[in-house]
């Protein structure tokens, strides 16, 4: 009888193995891969950091509205009792240009009775006066001013934006390689429990068969039914996991068109292949670290924007000296007529002047502004500090989990040898299927502490990724 039931147990082993043969055939795989670039290109937050670029595009447009040529025009006129006291009209367009020079061209026309001889224009007929002039700054202002400060800290901040695009996408796609790698053991775990209970009935069966034969005590079916109620209880544990596993994961699965999507019942995850990596990773991930990483690359982008807002504080340090010169009626006048270009005839030059006497404003500027320049430093040796010691940690988890992972493999390859060692002493007459039922618990055991340490494993790698601001977490 004890025969018997071992050669149907060792059927039963293929009868399982023929069937998730079956069930894999039917089933779709949904490779990490694949659902990595589907994350990518579809997910909301990944849509939303992207929108962070645009953003700086438009603060780098807005701060170069600052040299848009701009058209100015005033017009005054007055009356009184019949008689025009004055009637002036000044149209003018400035070019404004990277370097100080700020470019103007003008038309005036000043009428009236009561006209300020200093408004007298050109003689001519329409009463018109054609001008062309720049306006230079010689001390505040020469080598920088806030309109071109506002422009470059405008680039900085575009590339700082997509420093932080990076930061939050990386920061998602941690989220889902998590959540794929348990939804792999949930799945994977689920089918092994579903085996469990196949193996845990038939034993139960061939124990009843044993009891009416004799061969077997009444009390050797309860424990049978226990176990067998056990295997049941874990699966179905197992099955509600897989359950909340998939649904997470379904919340990053989108449509290209933002239709959310949901995992169907077919679909299961790829079958893993533990990557291996080489000795000179560490190096690598801690020098790509101190260049990309998007947490360092920000802050050496404020260092960079503190520097501007320094040499604009250093700047205003100096006295405002501007220089004013326009050409009139040069070299044509308002009725088109060409006149000789003279720079000593026919001008107007003017100088503005203002400094303060005590400069406490601009010193107190320059001052913090220092001070930040040293906070960022503090923060940004800090955080690199604390980075590498992070890359260095999930190193030493990675090299350590997937020591673990072999030596948990090779127990299960141990465990399987007992078991088939087992139902040999049971074909013989030397073993009981208690004593097999013991050693499949505890093949099944280490079956699913293997695929836990397989998902963890791909988390550590992930994490890996993730501590070196590499936006690629995959294998």
């Amino acid at each position: 009888m004890k025969r018997v039931i071992a050669l149907l147990f060792f059927l039963l082993f293929s009868s399982i193995s023929f069937s998730q043969q079956d069930e894999a055939d039917s089933t779709v795989v949904l490779k990490f891969d694949e659902f990595y670039a589907l994350v990518l290109s579809n997910h909301p937050v990944v849509r939303q950091a992207e929108l962070l670029t645009e953003q700086a595009a438009q603060e780098l447009r807005l701060a170069r509205g600052g040299f848009d040529p701009k058209l100015e025009g005033t017009y005054n006129l007055k009356n009184f009792k019949d008689l025009e006291y004055y009637d002036k009209l000044d149209l003018s367009l400035k070019i404004p240009v990277w370097f100080p020079v700020d470019p103007k061209v003008g038309i005036e026309r000043n009428e009236g009775e009561f006209l300020n001889r200093e408004n007298n224009v050109s003689s001519s007929p329409n009463g018109l006066q054609i001008y062309a002039g720049i306006s230079l700054p010689v001390g505040k202002g020469l080598f920088i001013d806030k309109r071109r400060a506002t422009v470059k800290q405008a680039r900085l901040f575009q590339e700082m934006a997509e420093a932080e695009q990076i930061k939050e996408i990386n920061k998602i796609l941690l989220t889902v390689a998590k959540d794929y790698w348990n939804w792999f053991y949930a799945y994977n775990n689920y089918l092994l429990l579903q085996q469990s209970i196949a193996i845990a009935q038939d034993i139960f069966d061939r124990t009843k068969v044993g009891f009416e034969y004799g061969e077997v005590a009444a009390i050797d079916t309860v424990q049978a039914k226990i176990t067998l109620l056990q295997r049941i209880t874990d699966f179905q544990q197992a099955n509600i996991e897989r359950g909340q596993s998939s649904l997470v994961l379904s919340n990053h699965l989108w449509s290209a068109d933002g239709a959310p999507l949901e995992l169907a019942d077919n679909v299961r995850p790829e079958e893993l292949v533990t990557s291996v990596f080489e000795d000179t990773l560490l190096t690598q991930l801690v020098e790509m670290a101190r260049i990309n990483h998007p947490e360092l690359r920000k802050l050496e982008l404020k260092n960079r924007s503190l520097l501007v807002d320094r040499s604009l504080a250093r700047e205003n340090l100096k006295p405002r000296l501007n220089l004013n010169y326009s050409l009139l009626d040069q070299p044509f006048n308002s009725n088109g007529e060409s006149n000789n270009l003279g720079l000593t005839d026919n001008y107007k030059l003017g100088v503005d002047l203002s400094f303060p006497l005590f400069l406490r404003k601009e010193r107190a500027k320059l001052g913090q502004t220092n001070l930040k320049i040293q906070d960022n430093n503090f923060e940004r040796d800090f955080r690199e500090r604390e980075i590498i010691n992070s890359i260095n940690g999930e190193y030493i988890a990675l090299v350590n989990t997937g020591a673990i992972l072999d030596q948990q493999q090779q127990m299960v390859n141990s465990y399987q040898r007992i078991v088939a060692a087992e139902r040999l002493n049971l074909q013989n007459g030397e073993s009981d299927l208690f004593k097999i039922n013991l050693q499949v618990d505890k093949l099944i055991e280490s079956q699913s502490k293997l695929l836990k340490l397989k998902s963890t494993y791909q988390k550590n790698v992930a994490n890996l990724y993730w501590a070196a601001g590499v936006t690629n977490l995959g294998r």
